[in-house]
This record gives C-alpha cells, structure tokens and sequence, in this order.
C-alpha cells in the first residue's frame, strides 16, 4: 500500500482527509512542516499533500526539501483562491499538482492517482538508465550531509584522472563503495574492478596472490598463474588495508609505481600495465612510516590523492536515511513489506555514537528486521549500548536552583532528563515521575 502524508495545521481538515484516503492509502498526518520533515526523515513516503499556508514554515518550504530527498515523494499543494499564483510557483519549484480549499475529495483523488503514477513511472526510467548491466549501484552511499557531499564531490573530480588515490577514515566508513564509486565514474568504468582485502590474505600468501607466478617458481606451482594485478589490467585495483602488507610486497609494489611494470613470482620478465591504483587503510601510514614500519618512499607514491572519509558520529544527517535504506534493503531480502522505524527510535539511533559506523549500523538493521515483532521497529529492538552516557564530551552542567523562574526551571529539568535517558522519552518520563503524554506536551510547548 502506498503511503501519503497529510500537512496541514487545520486539525477538521487533517482529519476529514485521513479519514477519505485511508482506504486506499497508508496515511500519516502532520500539523507543521517541521513535524513533517520529522516524519519523512524516519519513512519514506510516496506523496505529499500539504497546505500553502501554515505556522512556521510554508507548504513551499516543505517542497522545497522534500524534492531533494532521494526517495522524492510526488508533491501536491492546498491553497486558498488567494493563492493560486503561489500554487502555480511551487508546481515550478516540483509541485506535480495543485488544489483549492475546500478540497473536492473526487478531484484529490483523481490528482493523487495521476501524480502517482507519474512518480513511479519517472522512478523506473530513471533506475532502468542509471543501472546498466553488471554495473555497480552506488544506491548505498548516501550523502545528504556536508561532510559526505565533500567526500563524493572529491571522489567526482579525481575520477577523470589517473592520479593514485589514498582513503582513509575509520574501519566500516565505507572506503570500498567509495573507491567502487571513484572507478565507475572514471573513462575505466567499463573495465574491471578488483578489490583486494590485504589484511585477510596470509603474509607468505600476498606477493603471489598480487602480482602472479610462473610453473615452478615454488613447490606446488604446477602452471603459471596471473595475479590481481594482470587481472586489473585496464581497469582499476583496489587495495583494501594497504598497512598490512609486509616488506618485500611494499618494494615490489614500489617498483610498479615507478615502472607500472610488475614481475611474476619466477619469471624473468616483467609485464607492463595499465592500472589505476585506490589504496585504503583505517591506519597513520605517514607515522609508520615515521617509525620505520611502512617504506616512506612508498607512502608518498601512494597518497597522491588523499580522501578521508568522516566517521558516521560527524555525519549525522546521513543516519536516518541510510537506516531508512537498510531496513527496506533487508525487508525485501526477509520477504517482509511496510517495515518502518519509529520517530521516537529514530531520533536515538541519529544520537548514537556509531563506534563501528556503517557496518554496525547496517548489522543493527539486519538484526532489527529479522527479529522484529511488528512492522513498526520500536525502542524494544535497541540494546544498552544505545542508552549509555556518551564520552569525550563536556561535563554537563548542574542544574542550578537559584533562577527563580519555575517554566525555565522545569525546561532545563526536562532537558537534562530526556539527555541523561539517551533521547528515550519514556524512560526520561519515567525519571521525572510524570506521563509520557505530558512529557511530550511539555516538550511541545
């Protein structure tokens, strides 16, 4: 079923409309755009109708950003006869369609399916252009934060080039998507993409997995095999945890990049190549080198291009939407439709350190859908690592008793409860002894 958000701050008309689409529709309402943005942060929505005029921000503003959501709902505007200029402005600004107040329900209707089925329509051009064969989706690397929109905005322009590029970040940053993403918008993007994991390769095992051997070279070598490198040629090879490997590899790996020639283990000839080298490590190269435990020379050949990639703690507008993809990624595998997350369950997980970024976070969604026990994931699917006192951050500061002002005494109560809970308004609701209907009217006011 297809869900619509109903924006609108008149509570009759919220209502009057749930009640008419609900039928054909799984239908959410919000009386704000603010709480509307709230609620799209958490689900996906295949429509939105919202009014023009409201407190706080436009219907317009909430186009505005809603368009740019990679999930971008179809868009339908109410408005007054006063209005009607305003509402042929947001159709320009992405707006499918535009109504009058009162709302004729037949005529939503009508307009609803339309704008719908043009969604979805634009929705399969657009994957079916975008997804060639054997191609690789970069529908993982979600980038609605800063920081991520830097990193893919380097990843872009070092592409056309045929430049070394060195990754770094912490473990689960996703510095292979990266690379993947940095190949397939490169002239080699028709070529192959080999990744190579360093650290899961046996040390006596690397140099031959790398770079190949003849017949004989060693006991066991019955015919001559090529390694990663030949297996590359023309495309580009991708070294994950380029740290971990040990001194004779790093001079080999060396005289490729001065000669981008390679020698198989027991031959007598090297073999030119053609490939373009993406390195990445979650390790200080530069102090290892420092101290002797990486060759300098090498690491100065390799960083050419540096992209650090953040960890997912300084890229918080990048949570919800990838727990958002998760979580419709492994409900499909699981069989399972209509899987969500709760606002109150999502706004934990955006405050939640992430120690081991995307991978932890996709762990927690693959875990949540499998063992969820409705299609709403509640707080009940979060552990104790979730609710713990955040460290590194300043002391916080004691609630003083001495501002005579009951209202701001209470606020700053509230406050430091629903923090020192993790964000979980019932357990903070708890604390204070009050309902968690009043806590959250509270918060409201």
């Amino acid at each position: 079923m297809q869900s619509i958000l109903i924006v609108d701050d008149e509570k009759h008309t919220r209502q009057g409309l749930c009640m008419a689409l609900s039928e054909n529709y799984d239908v959410s309402a919000a009386a704000n755009a603010d709480e509307a943005l709230r609620l799209m942060q958490a689900q996906n929505f295949d429509a939105i109708i919202t009014d023009l005029r409201m407190s706080g921000k436009s219907g317009l503003n909430l186009i505005d950003e809603a368009i740019l959501m990679p999930n971008k709902p179809a868009c339908i505007m109410m408005t007054a006869y006063g209005n009607i200029d305003v509402a042929v402005e947001a159709m320009k600004h992405g707006a499918s369609d535009f109504l009058t107040k009162p709302i004729d329900i037949g005529r939503l209707e009508a307009i609803l399916s339309r704008a719908l089925e043009k969604r979805n329509a634009t929705n399969k051009t657009h994957i079916d252009a975008k997804k060639p064969k054997n191609s690789f989706s970069d529908a993982e690397i979600i980038a609605t934060s800063g920081a991520m929109k830097k990193v893919l905005e380097q990843a872009r322009r070092v592409a056309a080039s045929k430049a070394t590029v060195m990754l770094t970040g912490e473990t689960g940053t996703g510095k292979e998507l990266v690379a993947e993403f940095i190949h397939k918008n490169s002239p080699r993007k028709n070529a192959k993409f080999v990744p190579v994991h360093c650290a899961a390769i046996p040390s006596n095992l690397i140099e031959s997995e790398l770079f190949g051997y003849e017949k004989g070279a060693f006991t066991g070598a019955s015919m001559r095999k090529a390694g990663r490198f030949e297996t590359a040629n023309g495309g580009t090879l991708f070294l994950d945890e380029i740290g971990e490997i040990d001194s004779p590899t790093q001079v080999k790996l060396l005289r490729f990049l001065e000669t981008r020639k390679i020698e198989r283990l027991g031959a007598v000839e090297e073999t030119p190549l053609d490939i373009r080298l993406v390195c990445a490590t979650n390790r200080d190269l530069k102090a290892m080198a420092s101290t002797g435990d990486f060759r300098e020379d090498l690491y100065y050949r390799l960083n050419v291009v540096e992209i650090n990639l953040p960890p997912l703690r300084n890229r918080r507008d990048d949570i919800a939407p990838l727990v958002n993809f998760y979580i419709k990624k492994y409900a499909e595998e699981n069989g399972a439709e209509n899987v969500s997350v709760s606002p109150e369950t999502m706004e934990i997980l955006s405050n939640y350190q992430w120690p081991g970024n995307i991978r932890e976070l996709r762990n927690f969604c693959e875990n949540a859908v499998v063992l969820r026990t409705s299609d709403v994931i509640g707080e009940n699917s979060l552990d104790a690592r979730f609710y713990e006192t955040k460290t590194n951050e300043p002391p916080e500061q004691n609630f003083s008793p001495l501002v005579f002002d009951k209202k701001e005494n209470e606020l700053a109560l509230i406050k430091k409860a629903v923090e020192k809970c993790g964000g979980n308004k019932s357990k903070a609701a708890e604390l204070l002894g009050i309902s968690r209907r009043t806590l959250h009217r509270k918060l409201k006011s």
